[in-house]
C-alpha cells in the first residue's frame, strides 16, 4: 500500500510539474507574441526604466549614494519581481474558471506559476544588471556565490506566499485586486529603491526593519554592490519572513479552495 501511494504521489508531481511548466511556456509565447525583440524585452526593460530614474534622480542622490544606477537596478528588478508576481497571481484563478471548471486540476498552480514566471523574467535580467555593473566597473562580493541563489530562493518563496494569500481573497472579494495596486505603489514609495536608507526620519528607519522588501533589496545590493556578507542574522530575518508568509498564504489557500467554484 504504501509503494502504490508513493507511485501516486509521484504520478501526481510529475502532471504538476508538466502543468506549471506548460503554463510558464504559454505566458512567455503570449506575452512576446508579434513582438520583435521577443524576451530581449525582459532585458530591456529594466535598462531602459533604470535610464530614465536615474536621468531624473541622480541629481538629486549623485553625492550620498555611490554608483547610482547600479544601486538603482538593483533595487528595482528585486521590487518588481514581487510587484509583477503578485499581480499576475492575484487575478490568476479568477482568469482560470473555465479550465478549473471543465477538468480536476491542482489549484494551486495557476498563482505559483504567475510567480514562476516573474521568478524567470527577473532571472533573464540580470543579464542587464550584469551589464550596468560592468559599465560602471562594480564587482560583487565573493558572497554573491551563496547569496544570490538564497536570496532568490527566500523571494520566491515570499512572493509565493503573497499570491497564494491574494490569490484566494480576490475570488471572494475583488476589490482585493483593486486595493493592492494602492497598496503596491505605496510599498514601493516607503521601500528605499531611488532613495537612500538614511535620508528617512529615525521612526520610518524602524518600520523598515518590518519591511521584507527592504530586507530583500538591501541583501541584494549588499552581495552585488557594497562586498557586504549580510550575516545569519539577516539571513534567518529574509528567511522567517519568507517561511511565515508562505505558511499563511498556503493555508488559507487550502481552507478556501474547496469554495472556488461557487465564486469564480
Amino acid at each position: 500500500m504504501a509503494d502504490t501511494n508513493q507511485v501516486i504521489e509521484k504520478s501526481q508531481l510529475k502532471r504538476n510539474w508538466f502543468v506549471l511548466e506548460s503554463l510558464v511556456t504559454k505566458d512567455f509565447k503570449l506575452k512576446y507574441r508579434r513582438s520583435v525583440l521577443g524576451i530581449l524585452w525582459s532585458v530591456l526593460n529594466p535598462l531602459l526604466m533604470m535610464i530614465v530614474l536615474a536621468a531624473v534622480f541622480s541629481y538629486m542622490f549623485r553625492f550620498s549614494i555611490e554608483n547610482f544606477p547600479v544601486y538603482l537596478i538593483l533595487g528595482q528588478i528585486m521590487f518588481d519581481f514581487m510587484n509583477r508576481g503578485t499581480l499576475g497571481a492575484i487575478s490568476s484563478i479568477i482568469n482560470s474558471q473555465s479550465l478549473i471548471k471543465k477538468i480536476r486540476i491542482e489549484k494551486m498552480l495557476f498563482p505559483l506559476e504567475k510567480v514562476a514566471f516573474e521568478l524567470v523574467n527577473f532571472a533573464i535580467s540580470l543579464i542587464a544588471v550584469a551589464a550596468v555593473m560592468a559599465f560602471f566597473r562594480v564587482v560583487p562580493s565573493i558572497h554573491v556565490i551563496w547569496g544570490l541563489p538564497f536570496i532568490i530562493i527566500v523571494a520566491f518563496i515570499f512572493v509565493a506566499g503573497l499570491g497564494l494569500l491574494l490569490s484566494a481573497l480576490a475570488v471572494f472579494f475583488r476589490d482585493v485586486m483593486h486595493l493592492w495596486t494602492v497598496v503596491v505603489s505605496a510599498w514601493n514609495y516607503a521601500t528605499p529603491i531611488f532613495y537612500p536608507f538614511e535620508m528617512l526620519p529615525d521612526w520610518m528607519q524602524t518600520l523598515e526593519l518590518f519591511n521584507p522588501m527592504y530586507h530583500y533589496v538591501t541583501f541584494f545590493r549588499d552581495i552585488m554592490m557594497w562586498n557586504t556578507n549580510p550575516g545569519a542574522m539577516e539571513c534567518l530575518v529574509c528567511f522567517g519572513m519568507a517561511a511565515i508568509t508562505f505558511l499563511v498564504g498556503l493555508i488559507v489557500f487550502r481552507k478556501t479552495e474547496r469554495n472556488f467554484i461557487l465564486y469564480i
